[in-house]
């Protein structure tokens, strides 16, 4: 278990998140750490290049200057980046399904199992990238992505709201504000 200090302003460790792609290429950003906990670690990432995610005929744009809160589970098979823009307003979030979850040292990492879910802050919640698939999504990973998915949306109306209000009043925007000017 990581030990922090109490106050958020003197969290000052880098740590590097490490997304496996199913392709086997690797994405790694470099985060602050705010809380790690024995199955859960929670890290803050800076967006640095303005990025846009679309669903049907709904999209949703990630500025430059905002921000990501990304929580990460050793024993969930999902993770969540909770978005907010410069000024901390809640843009949305995003859950990744996963597989071997594992911090090690500095390295937070992680198999991505392609298939994602985009919340809206009006409520709407879209699957991504279910089309990306080699197989049918019942059959792929021997139907291990699909549990994670049902699992995941089973429990949404409660994790999201719960995942949000931590967002506000425990990592508050006005702490996390000086990392932003980076």
């Amino acid at each position: 278990m990581i030990h922090l200090n109490t106050s958020i302003n003197q969290y000052a460790n880098k740590i590097i998140e490490r997304k496996i792609r199913y392709d086997s290429t690797i994405v790694e950003h470099v985060c602050k750490l705010l809380k790690a906990q024995d199955q859960k670690i929670v890290l803050f990432h800076k967006i640095k290049e303005s990025f846009t995610m679309t669903a049907e005929k709904t999209s949703l744009t990630i500025p430059k200057g905002s921000y990501t809160i990304a929580y990460y589970w050793k024993d969930r098979p999902y993770n969540a980046y909770v978005w907010r823009n410069g000024e901390g307003n809640y843009l949305g979030s995003y859950f990744n399904i996963v597989k071997n979850t594992q911090i090690t040292g500095q390295i937070l990492s992680f198999e991505d199992l392609i298939i994602d879910v985009l919340a809206l802050p009006n409520g709407s919640c879209f699957v991504l990238d279910e089309d990306e698939l080699s197989e049918p999504l019942d059959q792929f990973e021997k139907g291990t992505v699909q549990q994670a998915l049902h699992s995941l949306m089973n429990t949404l109306d409660v994790l999201l709201p719960e995942i949000i209000l931590e967002t506000e009043q425990v990592y508050k925007h006005e702490e996390l504000f000086y990392w932003l000017k980076d």
